[in-house]
């Protein structure tokens, strides 16, 4: 069982300020979080902070805080969960030393109150530089350390304590060398999402297998065609014959590597109830999508749940006379709480709606599938390969330079990257004003419906 926390680099840079005011000897604070629970992970999200005031001293926090039953009262009818959060002086040196909060340590700090025996509680402990080691406090009295915690901002930092050798495997040695092998053990305790494995999702398959993450969920309801045999890499003339799903001939392809990477697929489109659960319960996100509808899902996904998401786009523009006007490409770095695609103009919600009723009307969506490559040009087979292949590098660089910063320019800078090759120039945006649209949703996690969409509301189960 896989048990996660994720924050915003806001919340984590508000909790500090607290925990480290350098006024008080013990400091606390208390968090909502959504939730994601599952046969195979327990994710949770922070969703509401309150900082508790430096004179509230009670070990207790039944005493500490007169509004805590209210408190308990609200993430118990939202089925979310507790987070309890200290600094250093809260607890035992031997603790810390020990690198594990005892039980005795946890329990002088909580007391379960009985109407709420069924809430799911999470305590924690934050060292003086950010860094969070948490447990879960179950109602029986067992503790158990959480799998990974993250902070997503303009960097994305990660502790966990999934045992890495330091003596790296031959493979990773030298991506070990350029990044650090921080970085090679980060990679390897994350779980990513790549939704689209056509154009430019097989190459990020490819990459990010070879760089050593831990696990792969892959996501594309389509079959592989002869069309489209020369831009998707490891696909074959027989997988077409045989029509055999894109995420299966990429699961197969990195497996035959033998680098122990776990592949899960769904050859279904992102709006199936499960693969909206699984792609929650991952890490990282990457959409390679060409569908609004799709990408603003992501976007969506991403801020319920806090994750990060890198979404990549190609554009080519025929002048409809055997030439090309324009070919540029775009990575777009999304982080919950701040811009979106939709505020940053990539699509409206009118194009959203529309491209949704596209996808409930399959002659209308093939007629769109013509000219999904090439505008101005009916092309079943273009020639795109090598710039799906650079737009691809530059998204998963641009997840590295997230992991473990190496530009000379801080990561703030790059919060949109694109390029033309017509053009023959490089673009980066910093980041934009917060989506209106999106921030009401921070952390929410399971929600009825899912995700706040009727569509989805089949999906939700009992805790």
């Amino acid at each position: 069982m896989k048990i996660k926390l994720r924050m915003t680099e806001d919340q984590h840079v508000s909790l500090k300020a607290h925990l480290y005011s350098g006024k008080p000897e013990k400091a606390q604070a208390i968090a909502i979080c959504g939730q994601r629970i599952s046969e195979t992970a327990r994710c949770f999200m922070l969703n509401d902070i309150h900082l508790i005031p430096h004179d509230n001293t009670g070990e207790n926090l039944a005493h500490s805080i007169p509004d805590y039953s209210l408190l308990l009262d609200k993430a118990a009818k939202r089925n979310q969960t507790i987070l309890h959060i200290f600094n250093v002086n809260a607890f035992s040196t031997d603790a810390l030393e020990s690198d594990r909060l005892h039980k005795a340590d946890l329990t002088s700090y909580y007391i379960r109150p009985a109407n709420h025996a069924n809430l799911i509680n999470l305590i924690a402990i934050m060292l003086p530089d950010g860094h969070i080691q948490a447990h879960e406090l179950s109602e029986g009295g067992e503790i158990t350390r959480l799998s990974l915690i993250s902070v997503v901002g303009d960097d994305i930092q990660s502790w966990g304590h999934l045992e890495v050798p330091d003596k790296v495997s031959n493979f990773t040695e030298s991506h070990a060398q350029a990044f650090g092998l921080g970085t090679t053990k980060a990679i390897k305790q994350l779980a990513i999402a790549v939704v689209g494995c056509s154009g430019t999702g097989s190459p990020v398959v490819e990459q990010l297998a070879r760089l050593g993450v831990g696990e792969l969920v892959l996501v594309d309801p389509d079959h592989i065609e002869e069309r489209n045999l020369n831009r998707i890499i490891n696909s074959k003339y027989e997988d077409a014959l045989l029509q055999r799903p894109k995420v299966e001939v990429l699961s197969e392809a990195v497996k035959l590597m033998g680098l122990d990477t776990k592949v899960t697929t769904f050859a279904k489109n992102l709006c199936s109830p499960e693969v909206i659960k699984a792609v929650a319960e991952c890490d990282v996100i990457f959409g390679c999508m060409d569908g609004i509808e799709g990408r603003h899902l992501l976007n969506t996904l991403a801020t319920f749940y806090l994750i990060p998401y890198f979404d990549m786009g190609v554009k080519l523009k025929a002048d409809g006379k055997g030439g090309v006007n324009e070919v540029c490409g775009s990575v777009h770095y999304l982080q919950p709480g701040k811009s979106s695609l939709l505020s940053r103009g990539v699509y409206t919600l009118e194009q959203v709606r529309a491209d949704s009723i596209r996808r409930t009307d399959p002659d209308t969506y093939e007629e769109m599938l013509k000219s999904k490559y090439i505008v101005g040009a009916q092309e079943d087979s273009p020639a795109v390969i090598s710039i799906n292949m650079l737009l691809a590098s530059m998204a998963v660089n641009e997840f590295l330079a997230r992991l473990h910063p190496y530009r000379h320019e801080p990561n703030s800078e790059y919060a949109e990257y694109r390029i033309s090759l017509t053009g023959g120039f490089l673009y980066n945006a910093c980041e934009g004003e917060p989506c209106k649209v999106l921030i009401p949703h921070i952390g929410h996690g399971d929600v009825s419906p899912l995700l706040g969409k009727p569509s989805l509301s089949e999906m939700m189960v009992s805790k």
